[in-house]
């Protein structure tokens, strides 16, 4: 009897690995993005099945490209599927344009597993190259929530925007953090709509840009996560650039009636070559430590992970400046640059 009983306890112990395993995985799955600005770039499915090979359990595309999404069927990958900002005015003109946009790259793939709908990327009105879209994202993600939602896919699928931090007038210290005048009452709005929807905040976060922008105050360890911290104003010790930037953008966030809200790390990398500060090594270890560190919260958010998608699959050859042709983990022939592992 003893052994039976040893058995059975032996496989509820093994079961039990299990679950905390998979539970593991369910927060701190680090997603990568899959931009396709390169003449040079594996096909739809040979990129998902780099994705399986290498256990990346989830995916960011920009737009809804049909043969990525083709090849995503019956795949386990978890997506994060772009509206184009050229699509915005459209899909903000009407309900039927909204209903028809999700008809066409949402229902009709009900074997991909979307999770979130990024409504606009980076739209701004700080911004030159994107400005002319802030009056459709908010009427964009309206009509687009609405279609999910009559689609039955409103509790598998969030509606967001993805935003830069360059929308923050104030980042240091990072309780002082809060949104710049001009893009607080653009945000106010998106940020009721998230609120009332339960969706989390999308933000592009890359401390890469903010030490080379400030390299007389910021050391490349605490960007690239190898210091032993800094202690900021109020007494608390941050241990790098990114948790410092992702808690700024949730003091804004609380600041302007967002305090409920999650942010999702929409983008995230540093670049190879091609710019100051770029190299293999720097890229390696950046991302390396990043997908460790975001299996753990921030100062302000402890104890709890944060989702992240690192930037990017691919080198892309036809992105400028230079260093934006070298965000890539892989090599167009599909090589990684550096070893890392995604688990």
């Amino acid at each position: 009897m003893a052994t039976a009983s040893h058995h059975f306890m032996y496989v509820m112990f093994i079961l039990g690995l299990l679950i905390m395993v998979s539970l593991d995985f369910a927060v701190a799955q680090t997603g990568v993005c899959y931009g396709r600005l390169g003449n040079n770039l594996p096909s739809s499915s040979d990129v998902v099945a780099l994705y399986n090979q290498n256990n990346i359990r989830r995916m960011r595309i920009y737009d809804p490209h049909q043969p990525t999404l083709q090849a995503l069927r019956g795949s386990n990958i978890e997506l994060m599927l772009g509206v184009p900002n050229t699509d915005l005015q459209n899909v903000a003109a009407s309900q039927a344009n909204a209903n028809t946009w999700v008809q066409n790259n949402v229902r009709n793939y009900p074997n991909v597993r979307f999770r979130y709908i990024a409504v606009g990327n980076e739209v701004s009105p700080l911004r030159g190259d994107t400005s002319q879209y802030v009056q459709f994202v908010l009427p964009a993600l309206q009509n687009i929530q609405n279609a999910i939602s009559a689609a039955g896919l409103g509790n598998q699928i969030k509606v967001s925007t993805a935003v830069e931090t360059g929308v923050l007038g104030n980042a240091y210290p990072p309780a002082d953090g809060v949104f710049r005048p001009k893009v607080a009452q653009y945000l106010n709005g998106i940020i009721r709509f998230l609120v009332n929807n339960r969706a989390p905040l999308l933000v592009n976060i890359y401390p890469y840009f903010s030490y080379i922008s400030n390299k007389a105050q910021i050391s490349l360890q605490y960007a690239l996560f190898t210091s032993d911290g800094v202690v900021v104003p109020g007494g608390i010790r941050y241990q790098n650039l990114f948790y410092a930037i992702l808690d700024a953008m949730y003091a804004a966030l609380e600041k302007s009636g967002g305090s409920s809200l999650e942010i999702v790390v929409s983008e995230s990398g540093w670049p190879s070559a091609g710019g100051d500060s770029t190299s293999i090594d720097n890229a390696r270890t950046y991302n390396t430590n990043l997908i460790q560190r975001v299996k753990n919260g921030t100062p302000k958010r402890p104890g709890r992970a944060i989702e992240t998608y690192i930037f990017a699959m691919f080198d892309e050859n036809q992105k400028n400046p230079e260093y934006e042709k070298h965000f890539g983990i892989f090599s167009p022939d599909r090589r990684a640059k550096y070893p890392i592992n995604f688990n």
